[in-house]
């Protein structure tokens, strides 16, 4: 998430700009814009609410417009409820967080006024418009909306690391050793039915297949069966014919 920036516009209470800190710090992002503070954002209040996240309170930057803010990134999510022909069409967060998934660019998440949002000029400069879906007709706090909004990208983002990070699989000549020889295992100690070997194996392969093992735990169980097969010996009540 170091590749976000949160940009706060004209904030005026001190203990949002603190709180918006503190959640900054639990999701990773570590720079902080501010355009035309309306307050001292080093007051008490802010540093009490950032708690742990006071240093990067301190090396918040001040603009004096949105356009030099938000001129270095690559992309900006506006934070806005309000619709309109001459605004950008607004998405739903989790629409907005899934197409900056998986992007190393400088993505701008803007947040307007605590009680006015953002302006339709300042909306329309940035590149999307996203709202947070409520069940009622209101906002929530500026604080609470930027959590909700780093919540919803580190999710999209987790899940886009995993999918661009998964291990290649193990190939089926790997699964067809380890199940060769765990019939060999069973066959020796008479838990396999020579005469239908499948109504047992076939049900292992599920399970094996089903947990989508990667080459280290395919190899820690091919060890561990090859292992077996060295050391058991045949069951002295078997019945090789059966």
């Amino acid at each position: 998430m170091n590749n976000f920036v949160i940009i706060l516009v004209e904030p005026k209470q001190p203990g949002n700009i603190g709180s918006v800190c503190r959640a900054m710090a639990n999701f990773g992002v570590a720079e902080l814009r501010l355009v035309n503070p309306v307050c001292d954002h080093l007051a008490e209040e802010a540093t009490r609410l950032a708690v742990f996240a006071a240093p990067l309170l301190n090396a918040a930057a001040i603009y004096s417009t949105l356009g030099d803010a938000i001129a270095d990134c690559h992309y900006t999510i506006a934070a806005t409820r309000r619709e309109g022909c001459c605004r950008n069409a607004l998405q739903s967060l989790p629409a907005a967080a899934e197409a900056c998934a998986g992007k190393s660019a400088r993505i701008g998440l803007v947040f307007g006024r605590e009680q006015s949002g953002l302006t339709t000029e300042e909306v329309v400069m940035c590149s999307h418009a996203a709202a947070i879906e409520t069940s009622v007709d209101g906002s929530l706090n500026l604080a609470q909306a930027v959590v909700v909004f780093l919540y919803e990208l580190t999710r999209q983002r987790l899940g886009s690391a995993v999918a661009a990070t998964e291990a290649v699989p193990p190939l089926q000549g790997d699964y067809e050793r380890l199940f060769t020889t765990m019939a060999e295992v069973l066959d020796r100690t008479a838990y396999l039915n020579r005469q239908r070997p499948e109504a047992l194996m076939n049900p292992l392969r599920r399970i094996h297949q089903r947990a989508r093992l990667n080459a280290d735990e395919l190899d820690l169980l091919c060890g561990i069966w090859s292992r077996l097969e060295e050391s058991v010996n045949d069951w002295p009540g078997k019945r090789r014919g059966k």
